[in-house]
């Protein structure tokens, strides 16, 4: 895998073992907010109405 993607074993292993960023874990407690709206709903909401929720939520 590591020929194909042209990275060296070492430096893909450091990437495995790297913390998340701050800005994956915004996106992460996101996707984690969205899908509690969504199950919320009954699975009803689609994009607008769940971006609604968040604005009034704050985010």
């Amino acid at each position: 895998m590591c020929e194909v993607l042209g990275v060296s074993k070492s430096g893909y292993y450091d990437w495995k073992k790297r913390e998340d960023s701050s800005q994956q874990k915004r996106r992460e407690a996101l996707k984690k907010e969205i899908y509690k709206i969504y199950i919320g709903s009954q699975k009803r909401y689609g994009s607008p109405k769940i971006t609604k929720k968040l604005r009034e939520q704050g985010h």
